[in-house]
């Protein structure tokens, strides 16, 4: 049972990547629920599971990206600048003072339903043309702050949430794709060295599930590769609709569990 488990996650991961690897988003966001309801994984190990996956996903679509010459710009220093403080800040709240899973799927629901339609409305009815302005440094790294915290707290990849937000802005997905992607995988990896280290005063289960997150990342990684070709091969709008579909159905799939069952 434990082979066949680790082979769908493999085939998990590694559907997930290519679909969402597109946009910016390393697909841990989408995992979880996956973890939580066909894999069974207790609650304490969902988040560095998700951790281990996006650190073992990662490489596939940044060398994609890293030999397209995508990843040395502004926008990526901005995002890890802010996600590295946050994830360890994330990892902490999560050791000590985690809210309930109920509480986490409300807020990912209420957060990407919104977004993800927001995104679709704009991308199907643009605004009046009006001077397109990139967000300021200050609130980009604000927001990625903001969001590496989150990231800590539930292992999710943050492009999950930059992704439509800096797009839904006006900024392009082929400039938004790759900075998303490596600031995940760098506060990834701050996030599961984090993590290593509170094991060894935290209360609780903080191990991951290493052969469930091994199996996913592998998936990922070459999911991951593949889906950032793709990228290239896609037009702007495919992939804007593309990221507001992923964010909205998910936010679906993330309240539905938590609500109340019909007596």
């Amino acid at each position: 049972m434990a082979g066949a488990a680790e082979l769908c996650g493999l085939v998990a991961g590694l559907v997930i990547a290519v679909a969402t690897t597109p946009v910016g988003v390393s697909g841990a966001v989408f995992l979880l629920p996956v973890q939580l309801s066909v894999f069974g994984v207790p609650g304490p190990a969902v988040t560095p599971t998700n951790l281990l996956f996006n650190v073992v996903a990662g490489p596939g679509a940044l060398l994609r990206h890293h030999r397209a010459g995508l990843l040395d710009s502004p926008l990526t220093r901005r995002l890890v600048a802010g996600t590295l403080p946050g994830v360890a800040v994330g990892a902490v709240v999560r050791v000590f003072a985690v809210p309930g899973p109920t509480v986490f799927r409300l807020l990912v629901a209420g957060l990407l339903m919104p977004l993800g339609l927001w995104l679709i409305a704009r991308t199907l009815r643009p605004a009046r043309p009006a001077p397109v302005t990139d967000p300021s440094a200050c609130g980009i790294t604000g927001l990625a702050l903001a969001v590496g915290v989150v990231g800590g707290v539930y292992g999710i990849g943050g492009g999950s949430v930059l992704g439509p937000v800096l797009v839904g802005r006006g900024m392009p997905v082929g400039q938004v794709a790759p900075a998303a992607l490596a600031s995940t995988f760098v506060t990834s990896v701050a996030g599961a060295a984090a993590f290593a280290l509170l094991s060894l005063t935290g209360s609780g289960d903080v191990a991951p599930d290493w052969s469930l997150g091994l199996a996913c990342g592998s998936g990922g990684l070459i999911g991951g590769y593949l889906g950032a070709h793709l990228q290239r091969r896609l037009p702007e709008t495919a992939l804007r609709l593309l990221l507001g579909a992923l964010a909205a159905v998910f936010g679906v799939l993330y309240a539905v569990p938590s609500l109340p069952s019909p007596r």
